[in-house]
């Protein structure tokens, strides 16, 4: 939230520049802490790198704002494709550097490379600055904004669909364990879930774009019910794979879905404290899930779990449901 509002008084650029900045000063306190083998340093400086990492969840929504009507979905959905470039060059950084000096000292120190490069090139990009307009500007009350039935779905969409591919994802290591899957088979699977979630990027937009954000995201949420019923049915080392597959493709629909339809909800002057809202409720989910997903599996069991998912995902597509009708009813003239 504090990032977004910044970013409206400084611009784009400057708040992503920012951000890097803090990318690199967090990796080096991180990478000081393991040379002095402190925990609290180590803490400290994972928690600025918290501040690099919440700048960058605006870049699709910059992508969106400088892009015409017709190409905003794709736009967002290209910058999530970038997230394979990260899961490639990502561990296999970390595999080179890990061990140059003190374990894991070399890969924040790889870190801080990459958060400089990001500063040379979004020093290159052009994003335009805002207008006087609109940073004197609050425009509606957020309260009224936030009363919109798009605006409602939009949150819930992406918030709940980051929140039950969390919940999931996070168990299903735990589940495989407990079947007595050697190790390698979840970190199999686990990397077709990333390609899941993130392949489907290069075409998501055009999919919007033919078909409609709301079926799209309804699709989303049918994918994710699917992925709940490959795990109900067995736990052979395939239905896992099925449903972590299923699970990050229906999350991409509906949260990059969820995106596109948030920015039909808001004015330029209001762009910051609603996509600010917009990051904190996903967060707080993600974070929720993250914290209540090992508990869950221990103390209801991975089918359970797995059940509990149906309720919230049946509200999220009533819900789209019944928005897609409202907007197919003509309004009077």
């Amino acid at each position: 939230m504090a990032s977004s509002l910044l970013m409206k008084r400084i611009g784009r650029r400057n708040g992503f520049t920012l951000g890097s900045l803090f990318g690199i000063l967090g990796a080096l306190v991180c990478a000081l802490a393991i040379h002095l083998q402190s925990f609290v340093l180590l803490c400290a400086g994972t928690a600025v790198i918290g501040i690099y990492n919440a700048t960058g969840q605006y870049y699709r929504f910059t992508a969106a704002d400088v892009a015409n009507a017709d190409f905003k979905s794709r736009a967002i959905s290209m910058v999530l494709a970038g997230g394979i470039i990260g899961a490639v060059i990502g561990p296999e950084t970390s595999k080179i550097t890990k061990d140059l000096w003190t374990p894991f000292l070399g890969s924040f120190l790889s870190l801080a490379v990459f958060c400089a490069i990001a500063i040379v090139v979004q020093r290159m990009m052009d994003i335009p600055a805002p207008s006087e307009a609109e940073q004197s500007s609050s425009g509606r009350p957020f309260a009224e904004i936030a009363r919109q039935p798009a605006f409602i779905v939009a949150v819930a969409s992406a918030a709940i669909g980051y929140g039950v591919m969390n919940l999931l994802m996070t168990a299903t290591p735990l589940a495989m364990q407990a079947c007595q899957y050697p190790f390698k088979e979840a970190a199999f699977i686990i990397q077709w879930h990333i390609l899941g979630m993130f392949v489907p990027s290069f075409f998501t937009g055009a999919l919007i774009k033919r078909f409609g954000v709301i079926p799209i995201m309804l699709t989303g949420v049918l994918l994710n019910v699917v992925c709940v019923a490959f795990a109900l049915t067995g736990q052979e080392v395939w239905r896992f794979w099925a449903a972590l597959v299923t699970l990050g493709v229906g999350w991409n629909f509906m949260y990059i879905g969820g995106t596109t339809l948030l920015t039909e909800t808001y004015t330029p002057a209001e762009k910051a404290k609603v996509q600010g809202a917009n990051e904190l409720i996903i967060f707080i989910t993600l974070a929720l899930s993250s914290v209540f997903s090992g508990a869950m599996f221990t103390l209801q069991g991975w089918e359970r779990m797995n059940w509990m998912a149906l309720p919230v995902l049946l509200i999220v597509g009533s819900a789209l449901l019944w928005l897609g009708m409202q907007r197919r009813v003509p309004r009077p003239a």
